[in-house]
């Protein structure tokens, strides 16, 4: 699995794309709201507390995979 934070422009938020193996996208959402999200599209709590930290800490536009 891989993610990707994307820095918006102007009106633009920024935004956190989780793609799958083959690059397809799996999860797609605002930084500023990531919880909701995350359980939304089948993330367990624990994933969830591991995907905020990364999430927190990583830089925009930089690929990262991570281990699921």
């Amino acid at each position: 699995m891989y993610i990707l934070k994307v820095k918006g422009k102007a009106k633009i938020p920024d935004y956190i794309q989780i793609r799958d193996e083959n690059f397809t996208l799996k999860a797609y959402f605002r930084v500023d709201r990531p919880e909701k999200s995350l359980l939304k599209f089948g993330f367990d709590d624990q994933k969830l507390e591991k995907l905020m930290k990364i999430i927190n800490e990583m830089p925009f536009g930089v690929v990262q995979k991570i281990e699921e």
